[in-house]
């Protein structure tokens, strides 16, 4: 039974053809039908409210309730409400790879610039999110620092500590520019500082926190064989720095840990990559004071006690300053190693980290930042599972779907050493400030930051090359991988024939000239010269001076057959798919 909206009459919804035939009039229809139909006002049917009747009439007929439904309506429209909910939510994580847009040019465009736009809202919160971790104050600060500390004059000579060359410059630079550096007691005009605690900045401004450390490791006497010729003259032999000949025995007066060996786990160190070799974290250490004269007694008795001798191998000076005014940590290491060849090597490492991430209103912004990037991850997490539930392992044949969850896990690996060094940087420095004078190893947490920094780097690379995966639905945006597909095969063929003549010569230099060319001193270090010399940035006076006839002669044939037989044959190979 319907009711008319605008009469208000009843009329009857039951067809004649759902009727049971006993039931129908054998002519026409039934007067009590016609009455239903005539659309007569009825004033009574109006105050009447509607009575909805569900379930089956004595004829069979199914019966409709007062708005006009069928009485399963109900579970229907919860039905409807459910599938509409899931398709919301589907067309949420709507892709070209989830979504069959093959067949249909208008929704394939339609859902690139869909993914397109969401992935600009993303770009744009990640670089906010990268330029908010650096600026150009980190560069200044390492390069004030580092010219404290590297490029101080020794006093009465011309070297520095870039210069250092033996023990004895060694020891010039710690007993000069280091202590100057360090103990910053006086004002400019000599005058003393009116509050205990403005002492011990560094150019006023870089606090010293807690005291610096000087460690050393050793070598064994006996750790190499002496030739049987010169075993009468020779009884000592210290060979090169190598885990299975560290000395761990005391030595000296033995009497404090500047003497004693204590291990990795000991000393809370790390191991360090140098110049010439990888050394552990233990070692014979020393921490300093924070006063000048005291640090200057405890060198002055390692000097006179010969603390550095023919075992050392390296000795590091470890120490961390913070600067307030632009928040910045400076980690900084200065390692010299002394070579079973005799002599010394320097080299250093400034690490400038910001370790305490939200102090400024900006860093706030940037917090917030970094949670709607992580939403944005969690966004593509759920996209990538999709993909992956519908297309199983021909997912991973697909290069950008490799890319996605590269950057993805990367993220996510940030997102976790970020919570991770909040946490530990506020342990760390409680602990220091309630007694500074200990030692702070933050070489572990500057280190991890650093490779933080790469992480996100390598992310934001990443990030900008998948730009191309939303816009190869243009033809001339896809120039670059269709001319890298068409010439595929070629490209793999002539890498094997350009790596078999480059490392030829990248070997053949190294043999010849890596006694007496810098640039040739190691294999790798001949590898990398030669692609120098692809570029153009070459010495040839150097291998001239080394070997008068094989260095020009070893020059002419590298440039002739690779820069220019294999180089112009790689031209060819990228232009024919151009020019075709």
């Amino acid at each position: 039974i319907l009711l008319e909206p605008r009469t208000g009459a009843l009329r009857m919804a039951t067809a004649q053809a759902n009727e049971p035939p006993m039931s129908r009039p054998s002519t026409g229809r039934s007067s009590t039908m016609q009455a239903w139909e005539t659309g007569l006002e009825n004033p009574n049917v109006l105050d009447t409210e509607p009575i909805a009747v569900r379930g089956q009439s004595a004829g069979g007929h199914r019966q409709l309730d007062a708005d006009g439904k069928d009485g399963d309506g109900d579970g229907k429209s919860g039905c409807g409400c459910l599938k509409s909910c899931k398709h919301g939510l589907q067309s949420i994580w709507r892709t070209r790879d989830t979504q069959d847009t093959k067949e249909d040019r208008e929704l394939y465009i339609k859902t690139t610039l869909r993914e397109l736009i969401i992935y600009c809202i993303f770009i744009i919160v990640l670089m906010i999110i990268t330029f908010g971790m650096t600026s150009s104050t980190m560069y200044y600060y390492t390069k004030v620092l580092s010219d404290l500390f590297l490029d101080t004059k020794i006093e009465n000579t011309t070297n520095n500590y870039r210069s250092v060359g033996n023990m004895g410059d060694w020891w010039s630079f710690v007993n000069g520019p280091l202590m100057n550096g360090l103990y910053w007691d006086t004002w400019y005009n000599s005058a003393n500082f009116s509050d205990p605690r403005e002492k011990n900045f560094i150019y006023y401004e870089n606090k010293l926190l807690g005291v610096p450390r000087l460690r050393q490791l050793r070598v064994s006497n006996q750790s190499c064989n002496i030739a049987s010729y010169f075993q009468g003259k020779i009884s000592t032999c210290y060979a090169k720095y190598s885990y299975g000949v560290t000395d761990k025995s005391s030595f000296g007066l033995g009497n404090s840990t500047a003497w004693q060996y204590r291990s990795e786990e000991q000393l809370d160190g790390r191991s360090h990559n140098a110049e010439i070799s990888s050394y552990d974290g233990g070692g014979f250490a020393v921490e300093l004071s924070r006063d000048k004269a005291t640090t200057q007694a405890i060198l002055k008795e390692l000097y006179n006690k010969l603390w550095v001798n023919r075992g050392t191998r390296a000795v590091f000076i470890d120490f961390t300053l913070y600067n307030a005014n632009i928040n910045l940590f400076c980690v900084i290491r200065l390692v010299t190693e002394f070579m079973a060849t005799g002599g010394c090597l320097p080299t250093w490492d400034l690490r400038t980290v910001k370790l305490l991430r939200y102090v400024e209103p900006m860093d706030y912004f940037i917090l917030a930042c970094e949670c709607v990037f992580m939403l944005f991850i969690l966004y593509y997490i759920v996209e990538e599972a999709l993909e992956i539930k519908k297309h199983k392992w021909r997912y991973f044949r697909c290069f950008w779907n490799c890319l996605d969850i590269l950057v993805i896990v990367i993220s996510t690996v940030c997102a976790a050493f970020n919570v991770y060094r909040t946490v530990a940087v506020g342990q760390k420095l409680t602990t220091l400030l309630q007694d500074e004078n200990n030692f702070p190893d933050f070489d572990f947490l500057s280190y991890w930051q650093q490779q933080f920094n790469h992480g996100i780097a390598i992310t934001v690379f990443f990030a900008w090359v998948k730009i191309f995966k939303y816009i190869s639905f243009n033809k001339t945006m896809t120039q670059l991988s269709s001319t890298l597909g068409a010439c595929a095969k070629d490209l793999m063929g002539f890498a094997i024939m350009f790596f078999i003549v480059f490392f030829a010569f990248a070997q053949l230099g190294y043999l010849i000239f890596g006694t007496q060319v810098k640039d040739f001193r190691e294999f790798q270090q001949s590898v990398f010269t030669l692609f120098r010399i692809i570029l153009g940035d070459f010495d040839f006076n150097s291998l001239q001076t080394a070997n008068r006839v094989l260095g020009p002669i070893f020059f002419i044939l590298y440039v002739f057959f690779v820069f220019f037989v294999l180089i112009n044959m790689f031209l060819a190979i990228i232009t024919t798919p151009t020019a075709r």
